[in-house]
């Protein structure tokens, strides 16, 4: 059996489509805002407390004065094959 779609029910459609897109358009330049700053707070909270773990954890480990090296620096050993070193000045 074949249905036609009628007039009235294809412009009800489309005024239903249209206030939906609407209003969500409009909800959203209301809530917007509130959800961003939100979000924010909530993002600097976290990163505040992974910087105070961090700080507390360096506190901790190095008292005030104290040296530490955290990586020894590999020992080159010169190529003696290179050439002689000559000594130059610069003449203006």
């Amino acid at each position: 059996m074949l249905q036609y779609a009628s007039l009235t029910g294809v412009m009800k459609t489309i005024l239903i489509i249209l206030l939906v897109y609407y209003g969500i358009k409009i909800l959203s330049r209301l809530f917007a805002p509130a959800l961003l700053r939100y979000v924010t707070k909530k993002a600097e909270k976290q990163f505040g407390q992974q910087f105070n773990q961090y700080n507390s954890r360096q506190e901790q480990t190095k008292k005030e004065g104290e040296v530490s090296i955290d990586k020894m620096p590999n020992s080159k050993s010169s190529n003696k094959t290179v050439g002689e070193y000559v000594d130059y000045e610069e003449i203006d």
